[in-house]
């Protein structure tokens, strides 16, 4: 095992590559005066071999060097598996090259020579946070594989597991993402952990249904107003685009908004740049865009509710979500997780689900998917209060939320015993415990306590009679 030399320092360190060694210098002193730690090489041997040997946060390269080249040292690392965030340093006629870098071989970003101190040292900053939460993510991952949870959401089943690989893909990135799924399916709660796993984590996340906005106050609610826009508009007001910036912004049932709309809101996300209703400035946002819908996209599309435009510019990056009846292995889990949530809302104690409660909810189809099923528990922990949930605590399903309630403990009702003259004491007796027995449904606990006697005394004096009935 290869030890890791001892540095006094807790500073990121930065390895910059250059063949000249001019400029290498003049680079490492620049990371060195902003209080990383640096390391150099000559060229992409000499750093491949200081990324065995050390932990480096961040690599600052030339792209053309003899021998083995930036890009080639990338390509090499992601071979590898390897990933370490890189700043390729270019000249200006291989800018082109270098923004191809930076899409193919996944590089943070690229400089222009010769490096202006305030953009390395922004650039550096940001691509050693990159560079954090992408290892936070990796480990996450690992853990999930064998937990199967993720946020708020949790599976175990191959979907839930591709469902959860795709978030952690795409959310260390500024990528758009297209998330679909029937109703109830927990398109949010994907977005929540897109938006909980990426850099923009410290940031707001605003979500805006699109369906549940009035068409005529849509523009008012992503963009904004300024006082006086239309009759009662008494102030400013902030549009959710306003209110999202530095973080993430999710738009609900995405084709639900009217088609002008939508047209405004492509030039929004095409130019990064809001108008407040009544207003006449341009105002800059930094915003990460989220869309869901429970509708079909083709049809949509075909039915020209849904801009061809505007889908390819929010589809960048696509997560379906499946619906619970295709992934039931995961409702035990998911109802436990949902149980425990349960109990701290109601002050509940429910310890689980009986197996005749689970096993009624695993034969049903979930049209409302985890919705529904939050619904129904919810119910259910509310009447059952602790212990177990018992199929009885559940109400109905597949219609109208009815409660099944408990079979009331029988009662006994007054019946008159005729004595007739003549018949013997054991006659009687035998009689008076057979039609106490009939009152009470044959429920022989219950007969024993009306006649005063134990459980036992009962078995036996049925025994005895049993016995005369058959030898007379």
């Amino acid at each position: 095992m290869q030890l890791m030399p001892f540095r006094p320092t807790e500073a990121p360190t930065v390895l910059v590559v250059d063949d000249e060694e001019q400029d290498r210098s003049t680079v490492a002193g620049i990371v060195s005066s902003l209080g990383y730690a640096v390391e150099t090489a000559a060229d992409g041997g000499e750093a491949l071999a200081k990324l065995d040997a050390l932990p480096i946060s961040t690599i600052v390269t030339d792209l053309r060097m003899p021998g083995m080249d930036g890009a080639e040292l990338l390509r090499t690392l992601n071979d590898r598996g390897q990933f370490t965030p890189a700043i390729v340093m270019t000249s200006f006629g291989d800018i082109g090259q270098a923004v191809t870098i930076v899409h193919e071989l996944q590089a943070f970003w690229f400089l222009e020579k010769p490096a202006p101190p305030a953009m390395l040292s922004s650039l550096l900053d940001r691509a050693i946070k990159y560079g954090e939460l992408f290892r936070g993510t990796a480990r996450l991952q690992r853990e999930l594989s064998h937990q199967g949870v993720l946020g708020e959401m949790v599976g175990s089943s191959r979907a839930m597991q591709q469902v959860f690989a795709l978030i952690q893909r795409v959310a260390p990135t500024q990528a758009s993402v297209l998330i679909t799924g029937e109703s109830g399916t927990g398109k949010e709660m994907v977005a929540r952990a897109i938006h909980r796993l990426s850099h923009r984590s410290a940031g707001p996340f605003i979500g805006i249904n699109c369906a549940a906005v009035p068409g005529d106050l849509i523009e008012s609610e992503l963009f904004g107003h300024e006082k006086g826009a239309f009759t009662g508009a008494t102030g400013r007001h902030l549009g959710c685009f306003e209110q999202a910036n530095r973080g993430t912004l999710l738009l609900d049932e995405i084709g639900e908004m009217p088609l002008g709309m939508q047209a405004r809101l492509l030039r929004a996300l095409e130019e990064s740049k809001v108008r407040r209703v009544g207003g006449s400035e341009e105002i800059p946002v930094d915003v990460r865009i989220l869309a869901a819908t429970n509708r079909p996209v083709e049809g949509s599309l075909h039915e020209k509710s849904l801009r061809e435009d505007l889908y390819y510019r929010l589809n960048v990056f696509h997560i379906h979500l499946p619906p619970l009846r295709q992934r039931k292995e995961d409702l035990p889990q998911i109802a436990k997780a949902i149980i425990d949530t349960l109990n701290q809302k109601h002050e509940c104690s429910v310890a689980a689900l009986h197996r005749d409660a689970l096993q009624r909810l695993m034969a049903h189809s979930w049209p409302g998917n985890i919705r529904e099923l939050r619904n129904v528990l919810e119910w259910a922990v509310i009447t059952a209060q602790k212990d177990l949930v018992l199929p009885r605590h559940l109400p109905k399903l597949g219609g109208e939320a009815v409660l099944e309630p408990s079979p009331a403990p029988p009662q006994r009702e007054d019946h008159a015993v005729r004595i007739e003259l003549g018949r013997t004491l054991d006659e009687v007796e035998r009689e008076y415990m057979a039609e106490t027995l009939r009152s009470v449904n044959n429920d022989r606990k219950r007969a024993a306590q009306i006649l005063g006697i134990s459980l036992r005394t009962l078995y036996n004096r049925l025994a005895q009679s049993k016995s005369a009935n058959a030898a007379s």
